[in-house]
């Protein structure tokens, strides 16, 4: 056998089992640590930096906090949740869900918590990688070394917040991120400032919106906005689900196609977005009858080419006496408010930012450096985030991502990605076992080539129709999305192609 021995640090050359390390416990870490057991492969850690599993659905707890999927397709397809309670779960039944699969499945005996990964670097003469880890309960800047014979990062792209780089907003008294959001400051009766329009800030406002005294929403660009549709899963249906399972499956089934088909409009023809924009200007227009306002919150970018949100609540939260949406640029933030490029000063007791998370031009969530010291933040801060089916990349052997770059998806789940690239990588190990190999290398060729084919798609797509996301790094390149139907996606990472890796015994 190919491994070194789970208990080994001398590098022992043979093992019964791999010594596997994964960064996350969110649906990514979760998943793949299940796949693991089912693989009959015990010898892994899950290092969590935080003190419980969860991911991006333990960190945001701001209100109205729920997933724009469906939750009977946002969760595991080998794990169906026959009692969720609405079409559009709130974020701490899915908190609850993922809790359940990690005691199901036995995966939190596999978890070190409140340990992170502050590096991960690859020794070439030992073939294995050095992991760096800082634990909460020690003191500041002590860290301690471990070895893995194989990395997957879990992390996740949405799991560092981003605040705006305005002038003052350091020093301003209450400031929080809606990833961060403070529980224990009471928002009744004060004058509020949200920075942005995006997904978290689109659930949040109208829920804050009868609290507060004064609402400031300062927005850069309008989102599209479409009706959510959500509503309560009846108890006869919850019934159902659980005495016939079969009849969710066909629920998740008709889910899958229904959002499958947008990605025609997004992908092959953009054209055929006409129609949905007009219902999203009808509803828009519907629901604010003032013409000023309407005019501030209509887009100008083509729907999709930003994330499109959902909400059957936000129009009418920023139609309300105590809102007030602001267009004019941030020019700077003062003791007791928001000053705006034309003078304006707009007071302020807290400010909310709803800014989305690091992306892009960003180095990786912890340092990595792989054969021959290759860099992966210095190589991505200067190409933009890339890899080989979002899982691989060259010069970084035994490395793996899930949810990597251009493995998000604009119109279907992120679950149905992550299961995909989850079968990849068992794929991978399975073949590592059958060679009798140490470790396996994608090449730099293959690499080239699948993303210069990546980009190519992306040139014809809605994302390369003029806007400005979070989905493309400062120079446009876009580093986020994949560019076709999620169908496409699995069915190349159904089996890994052993030529475009390099392998060494």
């Amino acid at each position: 056998m190919p491994f070194a021995s789970p208990n080994s640090t001398s590098g022992a050359a043979h093992a019964k089992a791999p010594r596997i390390a994964i960064v996350g416990s969110g649906f990514a870490g979760i998943g793949m640590a299940i796949r693991l057991q089912k693989m009959g492969i015990t010898s892994f850690i899950v290092y969590e930096a935080a003190s419980g599993v969860g991911g991006t659905w333990r960190e945001n707890t701001y209100p109205g906090a729920a997933c724009d999927v469906p939750s009977h397709l946002y969760s595991f397809s080998f794990e169906p949740n026959p009692d969720w309670s609405r079409i559009f779960s709130p974020q701490q039944e899915i908190l609850e869900y993922l809790k359940r699969c990690a005691r199901k499945y036995d995966v939190e005996r596999y978890i070190r918590f409140d340990t992170a990964v502050r590096a991960a670097r690859f020794d070439d003469a030992r073939q294995v990688w050095h992991l760096t880890l800082a634990r909460r309960s020690e003191p500041a800047g002590t860290t301690e070394t471990v070895e893995a014979d194989i990395v997957i990062a879990a992390t996740g792209p949405l799991s560092r917040p981003e605040f705006p780089d305005i002038e003052g907003l350091d020093r301003f008294g209450k400031f929080f991120h809606s990833a961060c959001w403070d529980h224990d400051y009471p928002l009744a009766g004060k004058r509020v400032a949200v920075i942005g329009t995006g997904a978290s800030a689109i659930q949040f406002v109208p829920q804050i919106q009868p609290q507060v005294a004064q609402l400031a929403l300062f927005q850069r660009t309008a989102p599209w906005v479409m009706p959510r549709g959500d509503h309560a899963v009846g108890e006869h249906a919850r019934w159902l689900y659980r005495t016939l399972p079969f009849t969710q499956r066909v629920v998740r089934q008709a889910i899958y196609w229904q959002l499958e088909s947008r990605a025609i409009a997004f992908v092959l023809q953009p054209k055929l977005l006409a129609i949905p924009m007009g219902f999203a200007r009808s509803y828009l227009e519907r629901r604010v009858t003032d013409p000023a306002l309407r005019e501030k919150l209509t887009p100008n970018h083509t729907l999709g080419c930003k994330r499109v949100l959902l909400s059957s609540d936000y129009y009418r939260a920023v139609t309300k006496p105590n809102v007030e949406v602001v267009t004019a640029p941030i020019r700077e933030i003062v003791a007791d408010g928001i000053v705006t490029a034309d003078g304006t000063h707009h007071p302020a007791d807290a400010i909310i930012c709803g800014t989305g998370f690091l992306v892009n031009d960003v180095p990786t969530p912890f340092a990595v450096t792989g054969a021959n010291g290759a860099d992966l933040s210095e190589r991505w801060l200067r190409d933009g985030p890339e890899a080989y089916l979002g899982v691989s990349i060259a010069d970084f052997p035994n490395f793996f991502m899930i949810v990597g770059p251009n493995t998000g998806l604009g119109h279907n789940s992120m679950i149905y990605m992550i299961e995909s690239q989850i079968q990849y990588i068992a794929d991978c190990l399975r073949t590592l076992q059958h060679r009798g190999a140490r470790t396996m290398e994608l090449r730099a060729d293959v690499q080239r080539a699948y993303n210069a084919q990546l980009q190519a798609r992306l040139a014809r797509s809605v994302w390369a129709s003029g806007c400005r996301s979070y989905y493309q790094t400062k120079s446009g390149k876009n580093t986020a999305i994949w560019p076709g139907f999620s169908f496409g996606f699995r069915r190349r990472t159904r089996r890994m192609r052993p030529d475009d890796y390099r392998f060494a015994i």
